[in-house]
């Protein structure tokens, strides 16, 4: 039997209390996969000293990263926009605390070599490959030849100014893409599936789609990837089939509790933003919701649910609600069909061609 399972979940911030219970709502599908992959936004650390040049996120306890092996979380992509906040000792700490755990883990390092090395998971003699990059920046957090960081592409704003998630990120890099097709391309030779991560697009708009982040996950699909997922932006987007392969271009949040962005925040950056993206974004978040203060249509999300049968690829998702006050779950199944046409419905108002789905048992499969 070399037929795999495997589940990706967008951003995983345990940032509160009793991690367990806020997992404890995906178990009923991650207890169940060969394999189960989640993006880890900040870094887990004790570090207190903030190194980031945007708005910094507060690190996490590292005890709380048990959690995601106790959920049966196989590996950890790392390549986003906040993993260096606390500079190279939280990569290090967060890296460290993975290992000693047994989850693997891509996309950051204390180098670009070690960040651009893909994760390899072995499971029923086949050999999977895990790649992670940051196409948001800030450049702070990207890793060079000496310096921890993570992997990246680089996406260069309309105006030419500062890299930033919250800039109008528009042109890509040729020499930045052509480096991530050769990891790709490399990765490729060696493994019976591999799957890029990205943590791309725009935060917190619902459907529309960056001018870049088509463009970067099709160049990830011809250097050789079977499958491409998109986090970032803490909604949910749209789904192509590119190929005959999947993206995912966002899968809205894992998990994600957090404090950080509540109405009592005294950190002065961060409570800026929270005024700043207000303007920005014209939503207000639910109260209910203040250890996910997201957009309101940000309680949609997914996780992607693949199955690799003797090369052949089947593509779909599983619905999660988000309830208050930030919890995952698996919805009723009335819900789940509510979250499958949003789904459909933003594909189709960001210009990707029509999502056609079909409702099984444990998933809506994308049907090509």
């Amino acid at each position: 039997m070399r037929q795999l399972d495997i589940l990706m979940a967008g951003d995983v911030i345990l940032d509160a209390p009793d991690p367990d219970h806020w997992l404890s709502g995906l178990r009923a599908v991650t207890d169940t996969a060969d394999i189960a992959i989640g993006h880890l936004e900040v870094p887990h650390t004790l570090a207190s000293e903030e190194s980031s040049d945007d708005v910094p996120a507060p690190a996490a306890d590292p005890a709380h990263l048990g959690a995601l092996q106790r959920a049966r979380f196989a590996a950890m992509t790392l390549a986003g926009n906040h993993i260096a906040d606390r500079g190279a000792i939280g990569i290090t700490d967060t890296v460290a605390a993975l290992d000693r755990l047994g989850i693997s883990h891509c996309g950051a390092g204390a180098s670009l070599a070690e960040a651009r090395r893909p994760a390899i998971l072995l499971r029923k003699g086949l050999r999977i490959a895990l790649l992670s990059y940051n196409c948001v920046g800030p450049e702070s957090s990207w890793a060079g030849r000496d310096r921890a960081g993570c992997a990246f592409v680089r996406i260069e704003p309309e105006d030419h100014g500062r890299i930033a998630p919250a800039a109008q990120l528009t042109h890509v890099d040729r020499e930045s893409l052509a480096e991530m097709s050769h990891d790709v391309k490399l990765a490729r030779t060696d493994s019976d599936l591999l799957i890029v991560a990205l943590h791309k697009g725009i935060l917190h708009r619902p459907a529309v789609l960056a001018p870049y982040e088509r463009t970067v996950a099709h160049a990830a699909v011809e250097a050789g990837a079977d499958v491409v997922i998109g986090h970032h932006a803490h909604i949910v987007r749209g789904i192509e089939l590119y190929r005959g392969r999947p993206i995912y271009h966002g899968l809205g949040n894992g998990c994600v509790v957090t404090r950080a962005l509540g109405p009592d925040e005294m950190h002065p950056k961060r409570a800026a933003w929270v005024r700043r993206r207000k303007q920005l974004f014209g939503f207000e978040p639910d109260p209910a919701y203040f250890l996910a203060p997201f957009h309101p249509e940000g309680i949609h999300a997914m996780i992607a649910r693949v199955r690799f049968d003797d090369g052949v690829l089947e593509a779909g998702f599983v619905p999660l609600h988000v309830e208050p006050p930030g919890r995952p779950v698996i919805p009723t199944p009335e819900r789940a069909m509510r979250i499958a046409r949003y789904v459909a419905d933003i594909t189709a108002r960001a210009g990707l061609p029509p999502l056609a789905l079909q409702q099984g048992d444990d998933m809506f499969r994308v049907i090509s």
